[in-house]
């Protein structure tokens, strides 16, 4: 009996997946599934997730590359948890509010999980010299999963050397300077805005 309700199951989840295929629209179960395996291996946050939103969503065609950098900027900029806020973006630019339901749930349900089970087994040993030397060793892996996405999407998208400029600058001000990323990027809508805006009436002009 159990096994035939398994089959079932999988029998099901495979004609919605291909159904969903089929009509050019990505399945709640996917995003679902896709979101819970990221919050699943995610160590060290939100932007730690970053490696494995890009890999996972541009391995599935959800996004493109050039599409990360935005929202990114996107969720840093509104309040609340990155990585959630990635999850909303992304889930509502495939499947709309019920995308961005789904997905933020499959990336938070893992993490509060986890959390619980820790709660629930090892708070008497977070003195354990052994759990210490464990997290001690998680820490430079997750600063390696930190870097790496950035390094790339700075490769990627930095083809001017203004651009590249300006991404040095926000790196100094933010790391050693302690200004908000959000102040930065204000400063910089405001300064694109005034740009393009120039431009415009010079091209008018001339024209």
């Amino acid at each position: 009996m159990a096994a035939v309700f398994s089959d079932g199951i999988r029998i099901g989840t495979l004609y919605l997946t291909g159904f969903y295929y089929l009509c050019g629209m990505v399945s709640l179960w996917s995003i679902f599934a896709a979101f819970a395996k990221i919050g699943s291996f995610t160590i060290g946050g939100g932007y730690a997730m970053i490696p494995l939103i890009r890999d996972e969503m541009i391995k599935r065609k959800w996004i493109r590359e050039e599409e990360l950098p935005d929202i990114i900027a996107l969720a840093q900029s509104a309040p609340g948890v990155l990585a959630i806020n990635m999850s909303i973006f992304t889930g509502y630019k495939l499947r709309g509010n019920k995308g961005s339901i789904v997905a933020s749930l499959g990336t938070a349900l893992p993490s509060f999980l986890a959390i619980l089970l820790v709660a629930i087994v090892f708070t008497g040993y977070q003195d354990n010299p052994l759990v210490i030397r464990i997290f001690k060793g998680i820490r430079p892996v997750v600063v390696s999963l930190i870097a790496v996405p950035m390094i790339k999407m700075a490769r990627k998208n930095n083809k001017t050397w203004w651009a590249w400029l300006i991404s040095a600058v926000t790196l100094f001000m933010v790391a050693f300077l302690n200004y908000s990323p959000i102040y930065i990027l204000l400063a910089l809508i405001v300064l694109a805005l005034a740009i393009t805006l120039y431009r415009e009436k010079r091209r008018k002009a001339n024209g």
